[in-house]
């Protein structure tokens, strides 16, 4: 045993002398265990070990095998490349070393790390040749450095050590400080000078959202300083409100936010003036940006798209200023052009910047014309007075000698929101009153969140609505500008003061309100609510039985100086789920129970004396919905009936007006009173019938018809509906949409005697490739009114720009027409131009009869003008 120990030891001995003789000038071994193989030609490393070569190259496995003949060392298991000189470490998994060429590769994961600044290649497999000191790496290749913040994403990088140089083959993708996102391709990147470049197409994302797509360019890292060419940037990137700037070539310093480019184009987002159809855009031959300030020189802006070879209008400027600090955009030696004929210079002059909401200065003009005014200018101007309210004043001058200034204030707190409105016209000559004067008008509206604990919203709310000349809404209504607070209805004015608190079990209003109705004389105008009351809560509610709910409301209502109705009305109802039975008849039933608590003073309604009053009314409702299907349509036909009883009385509304039609005769309060409910029996009658075509529900004919039985007339019913006589109007409906292009809807009522039709109304339209026409029809006879109406209106779009309608309305009982309406416009996005001919028979005080022929012109988003041609 102890000889066989010293021949093994021998053995061992002259193995590793000879090996180190042989391989001394290409590796040294330093390993534990080795193999000899193939005669000696190739040698096994078991062990983990180390092999080191002259040129600083240490090799670190697990196993090793050398082939002595081809000189390529195989390495495997936990690899370390140690390269001694440049201070470098790869790390992977298996290598091969081919030692005549001095040439290593990696496979599998693989990872080089530089020592001194700890940046690292991340690969699927590294080409190292030693030699050249050069590195390659291919697969996923990722370039880190924590130390300067960045990150490259290559499918290949190539790696000069000597020279510190990056070159990448294909898809990159560099991020900067977490900053700046980088895609481009075959990227140059030079590590002591911190420079990418590349000189294909490159889109870079920066942390401002600002998207920049270039060619040829440049940038230093740590000077934040880009260079390209063929330049496009665009802001806000992905947000709905972006700019896109095209340039020739430029530089940008990120850091600084700077920029010097050549031949700019910029196309703000299209709906900067609040129109998407505009296409703004500025064109210069340079433009420069610096803290905040960007110049346009030579430049050029309008609104209209580029498909027009000659843009309907532009501006003309030495010098574009846009401050982005003042938030202004400012103009020297400026000229306004349409279609390219010059019409306005102007040697300097600015405006807010249209992307903010809020700034100080002039806003667009306004031109108009009126046939009791005469010409007018209107120039706008916007006060910011602190960061909560601002102010606007309204100058008009008309040619008359009157002037008008119009004013609002605004103001935004914490809880509260307020808006007024005032103007003042001076020296306004009446007409009717045949004497001048100055008039005026007073809107304001206040809203103040109350922020009751105990409701879900709880608000208080004012407002107010004055003028003192009757016609002022309708002589002015050009010239006052729109705003929240402007009344709807030019003949009435309503002021109220309301509270209105809403909670999750009910909901409450109150307040008091006053109407002034600016038709009536002297004090029979004015309508007094003081004061009011809504209650709404429902009781129960129960998804197989139904619903009760309550409601309460209440007021003092003063009329005509001394006609008083003080009112408390408390409301129970009970609306019942449908039932289907078997058959598939649909049953229902409703219950309305009401207490009403009156008083009256020179009331018709209501007595002197306190009178309190319970109704009641009953409702059951019953159809058979049935449904027939073929292979082109389908068809609906559903009979119904409704029986109602109130074994009360009913108020005396027999002159009011209600209609009647076949969309509210099966409602419960098909009336629409408040205090009272319909009295006596009746049975109301109806089928409605549809058929529409599968697969295009546009395409249906619809027919209804409904009446009203009754055992005995009922006098307080209103007259006008008809439902008050035993037998009712029948009542019907048609609707037929024969095609896109043509469509019919018919609403009648005849009299019981199915012989006489005392409401027609009749609807038609026509559309045809590029014309359409609508025609109107309403007459009223009998019981049910006194009218006979026919509108008329059609369009013709001669092409795509350019359209011709009309419009026209005749009362044929007086055998007048009203007005006649008759346009033509020329359009496109940018501009509106066109000739109107009006002529109108209305006459109301100050407002005559008057037939003219205007020219109107529209720049968006500069200015809009109209001037009479004649009259």
């Amino acid at each position: 045993m102890k000889n066989k120990f010293y021949k093994f030891g021998l053995i061992l001995f002259l193995f590793l002398f000879c090996f180190k003789a042989n391989g001394v000038e290409q590796f040294n071994f330093n390993i534990t265990e080795i193999e000899i193989i193939e005669n000696g030609n190739k040698y096994k490393g078991i062990r983990r070990g180390e092999i080191s070569t002259p040129e600083g190259i240490v090799i670190i496995a697990n196993e090793f095998l050398y082939d002595k003949k081809l000189n390529i060392l195989d390495a495997n298991g936990d690899v370390e490349i140690r390269d001694e000189i440049n201070n470098y470490l790869i790390s992977t998994n298996k290598i091969k070393y081919f030692k005549n060429k001095n040439l290593i590769l990696t496979y599998e994961k693989s990872s080089a790390t530089n020592l001194n600044d700890k940046s690292s290649i991340d690969a699927k497999k590294f080409k190292y040749d030693v030699s050249k000191n050069k590195l390659s790496a291919v697969g996923n290749v990722i370039l880190k450095d924590n130390l300067n913040n960045y990150k490259l994403y290559a499918d290949e990088i190539i790696y000069f050590k000597n020279d510190e140089k990056y070159l990448t083959k294909g898809k990159t993708k560099i991020l900067v400080e977490s900053k700046y996102d980088f895609s481009s391709m075959d990227v140059l990147f030079l590590k002591k000078e911190m420079e990418i470049s590349s000189i294909h197409k490159t889109r870079i994302l920066t942390d401002k959202n600002q998207l920049f797509n270039l060619s040829n360019f440049k940038y230093l890292i740590n000077k934040q300083e880009l260079r390209g060419e063929k330049v496009t940037v665009v802001t806000n990137y992905d947000l709905p409100k972006s700019d896109k700037f095209y340039l020739e070539s430029g530089f940008f310093d990120l850091k600084n936010q700077k920029f010097i480019a050549k031949n700019t184009k910029i196309k703000l987002h299209n709906e900067i003036f609040g129109n998407s159809g505009n296409d703004p855009t500025l064109v210069g031959a340079s433009s420069s940006s610096e803290n905040g300030i960007t110049v346009i020189n030579k430049a050029v802006f309008t609104s209209c798209s580029e498909k027009d070879d000659c843009p309907p209008w532009s501006i003309q400027a030495e010098e574009i200023q846009h401050d982005k600090n003042k938030k202004e955009l400012k103009y020297k030696n400026a000229l306004l052009k349409i279609y390219n004929i010059p019409v306005l210079y102007f040697p300097k002059f600015f405006h807010p910047d249209p992307t903010v909401n809020r700034q100080t200065g002039f806003l667009k003009p306004k031109i108009n014309n009126s046939n009791i005014l005469s010409n007018s200018f209107s120039l706008p101007y916007y006060k910011v007075l602190s960061a909560s309210s601002d102010f606007t004043l309204i100058p008009t001058l008309f040619d008359n000698g009157t002037v008008m200034a119009q004013n609002e204030f605004r103001k935004v707190g914490k809880n509260y929101e307020f808006v007024s409105d005032f103007g003042f016209v001076n020296n306004y000559e009446s007409a009717s009153l045949g004497k001048t004067k100055n008039i005026n008008h007073f809107f304001s509206k206040l809203k103040y969140d109350l922020d009751f604990n105990n409701f879900e919203s709880s608000d208080l709310s004012l407002s107010i609505e004055r003028v003192n000349n009757d016609n002022y809404l309708k002589v002015f209504e050009a010239n006052i500008y729109d705003s929240t607070v402007k009344p709807k209805n030019q003949d009435v004015l309503n002021s109220e003061l309301k509270i209105e608190l809403d909670h999750n079990k009910y909901n409450l209003s109150m307040g008091v309100q006053s109407f002034e109705n600016l038709q009536l004389a002297n004090n029979d105008r004015y309508q007094f609510i003081l004061p009011y009351y809504n209650f709404n809560k429902n009781i129960f509610e129960n998804f197989d039985k139904g619903t009760i709910s309550f409601s309460s409301k209440g007021s003092n209502d003063l009329n005509f100086t001394n006609n008083l109705k003080t009112k408390i009305i408390n409301n129970f109802n009970f609306n019942g789920n449908e039932i289907i039975t078997k058959k598939g008849i649909v049953n229902n039933i409703n219950i309305s129970l009401k207490n009403l608590n009156s008083l009256g003073k020179n009331s018709l309604e209501y007595k002197s004396s306190p009178q309190i009053e319970l109704m009641s009314l009953y409702e059951f409702n019953s159809s058979l919905p049935l449904i027939k299907r073929n292979s082109t349509s389908k068809s609906f036909i559903t009979p119904k009936i409704s029986f109602r009883f109130n074994p009360a009385d009913m108020k005396n509304y027999s002159s009011t007006s209600r209609n009647i039609n076949t969309d509210n005769i099966f409602s419960l309060d098909r009336f629409g009173l408040d205090d009272t409910l319909e009295s006596g029996r009746s049975l109301t009658l109806g089928i409605d019938y549809k058929k529409e075509k599968l697969g295009d529900i546009n395409k249906y004919f619809e027919a209804k018809l409904a009446t009203v039985l009754r055992d005995k007339e009922e006098n307080f019913i209103p007259k006008k509906s008809t439902l008050n006589k035993k037998t009712s109007n029948l009542y019907g409906s048609i609707k037929n949409n024969f095609s896109e292009n043509l469509s019919f809807n018919y609403n009648f009522a005849i009299d019981n005697d199915l012989n006489t039709f005392e409401y027609s109304d009749l609807g038609a339209k026509l559309t045809l490739n590029n014309f359409s026409t609508e025609l109107i029809f309403i007459q009223e006879n009998g019981e049910m009114g006194n009218n006979d109406i026919l509108e008329n209106s059609f369009l013709y779009n001669l092409n795509e720009k350019n359209k011709l309608s009309f419009n026209t309305r005749r009362n044929r009982k007086l055998n007048l027409t009203e007005y006649y309406d008759l346009v033509y416009e020329y359009k496109n996005d940018c501009l509106i131009a066109g000739l109107k001919y009006k002529k109108t028979y209305y006459e109301d005080r100050d407002l005559k009869p008057e037939e003219n022929l205007f020219f109107t012109i529209t720049l968006f988003p500069l200015t809009n003008f109209e001037q009479k041609v004649s009259q």
